[in-house]
Formats: C-alpha cells, structure tokens, sequence
C-alpha cells in the first residue's frame, strides 16, 4: 500500500505568507480590473432624455417665471451651489450630508446671488427630514423657503414681499392682481353672453321659413320685401326696363 508522507508543520507556516501575499495580491489585480471596466465609456449609453419638470412643477415654475419677472428662476438647484461652509476642513462633511439636497426652484439675481427657495411637494409629499433640513439650513442663510401646489399659489405680493422685501409696493402688487382678476372675470362673462347669443342665433335659424304663395299663379313684385330695390338679384333679369337686343 502507499504511503502518505505528512507534510512538515514548518514548512506550511513558511508558505503562509507566501499564499496570502498571492491571494491580496491577486484580489487587488481583479478590484483595479473591475473598476475599470466600470469607468469605461460605453458605446451606447443606456439612458434617455427626460424633462426636467413634471406637469405639476411646470404649472409651478411658470407662475414663478410671471411672478419674478426681474429675476432668474433656476430649476432643482443642490443647496451645495450656493452655500459655502465656514470650516474649510468639514467641507467634505457637509458635502456629503448636503450634496443630494435640492430645491425645485431657486429664485436668484442677475449676478447668481439666491434670494430664496421653492420646493413643489409630490404625490407623497416632502419627507420630514429633509423639510426640515432645508428649513433649517435656508433660514440660517438669509434666505426664504417656501412650498407651493399649482392648485393653491399664493398671493404675487405675498411673495415678492419675502422674497426682495417689496412691501412698499405690496399694496400696489395686490390692487394690481385684483385688477387682473376683476378683468379675467370680465372677459369670461362676456364670452359667456356671446356664446348665449350664439346660441340664441343658431336656434331662431332652424325656425320654419314663410310659405310662398300656392296655386300656380306667378309671383309678383309685391310678394317680396318691399325694401329690395330695382337692381336686386332677388329681381328677375327680364324685368329691367327696355327692349332687349
């Protein structure tokens, strides 16, 4: 029978090493493989464009373009873009707490500077969490943070008064939004009595026309309206005066 002969236990502590330092180092080899290929430009990207706003947001950022019409409207700005931390060191922190925090809209000047914030919350809503977070963060900046639904905007000066501080003209911007009002109403009480008329119209036409004259007798000038003149096409030509040659 043969026979197995027991490899030395030295002999196995001094390979140890030896195996280890091979396994690491072809585990590095196989890491720096993998991340390359994941850095590797693809050929064809798997993605496709989208809008930036749903129909929600954009009722929304439209209104806000007409409301700050002096002003620029930005659209999901990260709060990172225009906040600076006081502690270059704890930049990274803050970084990596904040750097998927955004705002739907972000009204800012004509020189970048942000003068508030406006977050459209979704079917869900905006977690607690971030609310607060952004709440917090934004009024310790200086800058209003508001959130707004297309079905209950509020008032245009309401809004630009904490947004610039417009409150001499505040009482000015809402006379003016009621003027606007008053005139929308207007107009779609006007095209409502043209549509009634319109109605009224089209039903008198389906009316039963006059009957003409029975039998087989002719029909006379007087049978026709007496204000068509001589020259009328209602006249037959043969009734022109003179001989016809």
């Amino acid at each position: 029978m043969p026979t197995f002969v027991t490899p030395d236990p030295w002999l196995l502590v001094a390979l140890a090493p030896v195996l280890l330092a091979a396994g690491a180092w072809g585990h590095h080899v196989w890491a720096a493989r993998a991340a390359r290929r994941r850095r590797r430009i693809p050929r064809h990207w798997p993605l496709t464009p989208r809008a930036l706003t749903n129909s929600e947001e954009t009722l929304v950022w439209h209104w806000l373009v007409r409301t700050f019409y002096d002003h620029h409207v930005m659209i999901k700005l990260p709060v990172t873009r225009f906040t600076l931390p006081r502690d270059p060191v704890q930049s990274k922190n803050w970084f990596q707490l904040l750097g998927s925090v955004y705002c739907t809209f972000t009204i800012c000047k004509a020189d970048g500077r942000v003068i508030g914030c406006v977050d459209v919350p979704g079917h869900k809503g905006i977690p607690r969490m971030v609310r607060q977070i952004k709440y917090s963060l934004l009024t310790q900046c200086g800058l209003p943070y508001w959130v707004i639904r297309s079905d209950n905007l509020p008032a245009v000066a309401d809004i630009r008064d904490e947004f610039l501080g417009d409150a001499p003209l505040a009482q000015s911007m809402r006379e003016r939004e009621q003027e606007e009002r008053a005139i929308i109403a207007a107009q779609a009480n006007l095209r409502s009595a043209l549509n009634r008329q319109r109605q009224s119209r089209a039903d008198s036409d389906f009316t039963p026309l006059s009957t003409w004259p029975s039998g087989n007798s002719e029909l006379r000038p007087s049978d026709f309206n007496s204000n068509w003149g001589e020259n009328s096409f209602l006249q037959p030509l043969d009734s022109r005066k003179g001989d016809l040659h």
